[in-house]
């Protein structure tokens, strides 16, 4: 069962990505940050929207749900824990459930830290993730509401899936988060190539996603707390996962 995938840019640096199933015709959107730019996407596919999968709560990730679904009479799918937070939910999901978008079936993952009711979308058999605002690209989310350990606990939920999965995100942040990665992982060879690439990359106004989450498990310091020499680069050696994360986005907040 395949799937097509659409990729641009909503309000500045949100990314929108909609996911076709070529077997049934439905058509999801992974959040809706902006109705006129997925009517745009959907408009350039022939597609029509038949679903939106919400991440979490956020303004930038929701403020087109009742327009879209006015337009379309789509189905709105969010976490159980943060429903009443989000506006038209149809359906609500739960960690270890699942949610079909025709005939693609995605298996849903609490990953609280960025917000406590924040959940990831993972497509096992199409090798998809959809993990919003809780991994970027070399990076991770802000933590609005959730604890360092909450945070920690759900990157490794999804640093645990197959290496050949493809993760999106949501945003455009790799290039700032490479930049940041090289000054705590300055030894790192993979990340300096992968920051090259990200610099060609965006210097040519393309996107940086998606990426191999075995990439990011080599070359994101935010998921490589537990590893001995990043700890020790921070100024940590010898210490605890979360201390060592904590002090990784204590730092990227001041970056």
């Amino acid at each position: 069962m395949s799937a097509l995938i659409e990729l641009f840019l909503c309000r500045s640096d949100n990314f929108g990505v909609l996911l076709h199933d070529e077997a049934t015709g439905r058509t999801a959107a992974i959040d809706a940050p902006e109705a006129e730019a997925i009517e745009a996407a959907l408009e350039r596919r022939g597609w029509r929207l038949t679903d939106i999968l919400v991440t979490h709560h956020h303004a930038d990730h929701v403020e087109g749900i009742e327009a879209l679904k006015t337009s379309y009479g789509c189905r709105v799918v969010a976490a159980k824990a943060d429903a009443h937070r989000i506006p038209a939910v149809d359906e609500t999901v739960v960690e270890g459930g699942t949610v079909n978008v025709g005939s693609l079936v995605a298996e849903i993952i609490d990953t609280p830290g960025h917000t406590v009711g924040h959940i990831a979308y993972w497509f096992r058999e199409q090798k998809l993730l959809f993990a919003a605002d809780t991994l970027f690209s070399l990076g991770c989310g802000r933590l609005f509401e959730g604890s360092p350990a909450d945070m920690w606990q759900s990157l490794l939920k999804l640093r645990a899936l197959p290496d050949d999965t493809q993760l999106y995100c949501g945003h455009e942040y790799t290039l700032a988060n490479a930049r940041f990665a090289l000054t705590v992982d300055p030894a790192n060879q993979a990340l300096a190539r992968r920051a090259a690439e990200v610099e060609a990359q965006r210097g040519a106004h393309r996107f940086t996603l998606p990426v191999l989450l075995g990439a990011e498990k080599q070359e994101n310091p935010f998921l490589r707390a537990d590893d001995p020499g990043v700890a020790k680069a921070v100024g940590l050696a010898g210490a605890d996962p979360v201390a060592v994360f904590t002090e990784l986005r204590e730092r990227k907040n001041r970056f």
